[in-house]
């Protein structure tokens, strides 16, 4: 952990928004903040991005705040598959480790798009090595690289790549 400018902004976004979603300014807190802030920042700072004025771009947030819905809904249903493969003993289950490619380079898209996997129930990403994902599938229904970066991650990551890079 070392502090760099990198580090500094985050720590100083991490205060301010720290500071806006509670509300309380008095010397006392402002300097804990600070102080955890700092040191968040610096653990942080090597996958805070490269340019962070570039999150300025209304675009941005306009495919980040599509994503939301986008992910929810794939969320839902996702539950409501693995909530019928738990409760009727004649859908399959075939669990097993399966290795996906993604394109994303960046790492905070790559981050997000393990987080989005991990959150979906029925999956669970286990390892990213480069561009290789290894993600835990509750039900391997093929055999093709291809259908299965479709079903894992074709869904997630073209609108990851809009927001992330």
């Amino acid at each position: 952990m070392r502090l760099n400018a990198r580090s500094t902004i985050c720590s100083v976004v991490l205060l301010a928004i720290w500071l806006l979603l509670f509300w309380e300014v008095s010397v006392p807190i402002v300097a804990s903040d600070a102080i955890f802030s700092v040191i968040v920042g610096a653990g942080m700072g090597r996958i805070y991005p490269d340019h962070p004025g570039k999150w300025l771009d209304p675009r941005r947030w306009l495919y980040l705040g599509l994503y939301l819905p986008y992910f929810f809904y794939y969320c839902a249903k996702a539950n409501l598959d693995v909530a019928i493969r738990v409760l009727h003993p004649d859908v399959p289950i075939r669990p097993g480790i399966v290795k996906v490619s993604t394109s994303l380079k960046n790492p905070m898209a790559q981050t997000f798009l393990a987080n989005s996997i991990t959150l979906t129930p029925g999956t669970l990403a286990i390892d990213l090595d480069g561009q290789d994902l290894y993600v835990h599938w509750i039900n391997i229904n093929t055999d093709d690289p291809e259908k299965r970066f479709a079903e894992i991650v074709g869904r997630f990551e073209p609108m990851l790549r809009r927001i992330f890079e």
